[in-house]
């Protein structure tokens, strides 16, 4: 062992007078030559090892044997072509996995085990994968390569929650050829996708189908979402206002007639209303939906949004007014201000005071616009924003335990103000009852009330769960979900990101299997 530089070098040969074929296995004594192998080895006290390895080339007795010299190999420590010894290689391999290539080639240099970026990749290429036995319980997801473009399809074995296969695109075909090859699936969790129900439907019919919770409800979400944009005139005024006490029901107002309604204005909704107009007029004359996109340049999934909208003013969503940290003091405000108080700075200090955390250039910027001619009292104070529709999708679509007092008294208004809205929640509370209870035979019952009702968003959404009922039914029963199935999309994205744009499917597919 001698010192070199900050490493260390040892040097060693073997000892054995015979060895074994690498081709044949048979014994040989014959030496026919020696060489020196430098062989990288694992750090020693934060110091990199160099072993300089002298071996021997035999001449191999079988006549039969396609290799007339090999090479010796020590077990454990050299192999064909190996620069690098086991132990070495397993930590390359280890950091490779953990950190992929430029993170890992910088940790690698760091730490005296140098290796490059590429290196690294091909280490992690050349592992083998796992084994996949009998996987009883199956989930399926869908991924983004590249969002909006090019998609994969990821498998995972619900038992272990270890993902056992990744496939290029989100058609059925990958999937019903590993169905195939892989039978005694007795249970597939999906999300859903007609091209994953398709696939378990040919390759594995025997299979129990279970649509995930998490999925059916998001789908409903958006078809409360668009139910109230219908309904939107209902609450574009506050729910209730500083003079009118929240203890205190507001009286019922009778919603206002369309034709009443103040219509949208600006580009925005001119070009939806435009394009509104445009899309009706080819559905009118019998084209497709398909064709109408195709037409137009447009992408079918806005065809299709704009052709389900009834009305082009359900499409534009109005800007509604932010709050600001004044709001709370703005009373006090009025009432020094109507007493000859208009000092900025001496107001500020004064509603910091009294808890104010913004700066001072809101209050000043605030009290600008009343400075300039003869001073005026500020105009009427509208503390109360009204609620925008993802707000009122919220208090409609959360438990009521997670409500606040003032968001259930506003949601308690806006049902006396606008009854076909309490026809929605009612609805809405009884499938969360269902889901959350696992009684999913009461589905039937529930799609028929649906398909009675007033609310097209509501019906569509009772429609596409009558395509996929049986899946539902079995969602709403089991005790199936495809939460570990998302929990590896999500790790599968991180991944993703550590890649530096490097994740084809191959690598992605190694460090995805491997690394769990």
């Amino acid at each position: 062992m001698v010192q070199d530089g900050d490493g260390v070098v040892i040097q060693a040969r073997t000892a054995a007078r015979q060895t074994r074929c690498t081709a044949c296995n048979t014994w040989s004594e014959r030496v026919h030559s020696r060489y020196r192998r430098r062989l990288r080895d694992a750090l020693t006290a934060c110091r990199p090892v160099v072993i300089e390895l002298l071996v021997r080339r035999f001449h191999c007795d079988n006549s039969d044997c396609e290799r007339v010299i090999f090479t010796e190999q020590v077990e454990g420590l050299t192999s064909r072509h190996a620069q690098r010894t086991p132990p070495l290689r397993a930590m390359l391999e280890a950091i490779g996995l953990a950190l992929a290539g430029r993170a890992g080639a910088r940790l690698a240099t760091q730490i005296g085990a140098r290796a490059g970026r590429s290196s690294l990749l091909r280490l992690i290429r050349a592992l083998p994968e796992p084994e996949v036995g009998t996987v009883p319980v199956l989930g399926v997801d869908d991924f983004a390569f590249r969002r909006g473009h090019t998609y994969g399809t990821i498998l995972i074995d619900m038992a272990t929650h270890r993902p056992i296969d990744l496939h290029d695109g989100r058609d059925s075909a990958p999937l019903q050829a590993w169905l195939r090859a892989h039978p005694g699936v007795e249970v597939v969790c999906r999300d859903r996708s007609s091209s994953y129900a398709d696939a378990v439907r040919v390759a594995a019919p025997d299979a129990i189908q279970v649509a995930d919770r998490f999925h059916l409800w998001q789908n409903l979400i958006a078809a409360v979402e668009a139910c109230l944009m219908r309904h939107r005139n209902a609450f574009d005024e506050p729910l209730f206002t500083p003079d009118q006490p929240a203890e205190h029901e507001p009286p019922a107002v009778e919603e206002p007639d369309e034709a009443a309604e103040d219509e949208p204005l600006g580009r925005v909704a001119l070009r939806y209303r435009a394009n509104h107009q445009t899309v009706h007029k080819l559905l009118a004359e019998g084209h497709s939906l398909r064709a109408i996109a195709r037409h137009l340049g447009w992408s079918r999934h806005n065809v299709r949004k704009l052709a389900r909208a009834e009305r082009w003013k359900d499409l534009v969503v109005e800007q509604r007014p932010r709050g600001s940290k004044l709001d709370d003091f703005k009373l006090y405000l009025h009432v020094e201000w109507d007493a000859g108080r208009i000092n900025a700075t001496d107001l500020c200090q004064e509603i910091r005071a009294m808890g104010y955390q913004g700066s001072y250039a809101i209050l000043a910027a605030y009290l600008r616009q009343y400075r300039p001619g003869e001073l005026r009292k500020p105009g009427p104070i509208k503390t109360v924003a009204p609620p925008s529709i993802r707000e009122v999708t919220g208090w409609f679509t959360r438990h009521p335990d997670r409500l606040s007092e003032a968001d259930r008294l506003q949601l308690k208004t806006l049902l006396t103000r606008c009854p076909p809205l309490e026809e929605v929640h009612e609805l809405v509370k009884s499938f969360a009852t269902m889901m959350s209870e696992r009684e999913g035979h009461r589905l039937p019952e529930w799609i028929d009330v649906v398909l009675a009702s007033d609310h097209p968003s509501l019906r569509r959404f009772a429609r596409g769960l009558r395509k996929d009922f049986d899946a539902v039914t079995a969602g709403l029963t089991l005790p199936h979900s495809s939460g570990a199935v998302e929990g590896n999309v999500n790790r599968l994205k991180m991944i993703k990101r550590k890649l530096y744009g490097r994740a084809n499917l191959d690598l992605l597919r190694k460090l995805v299997l491997l690394n769990h």
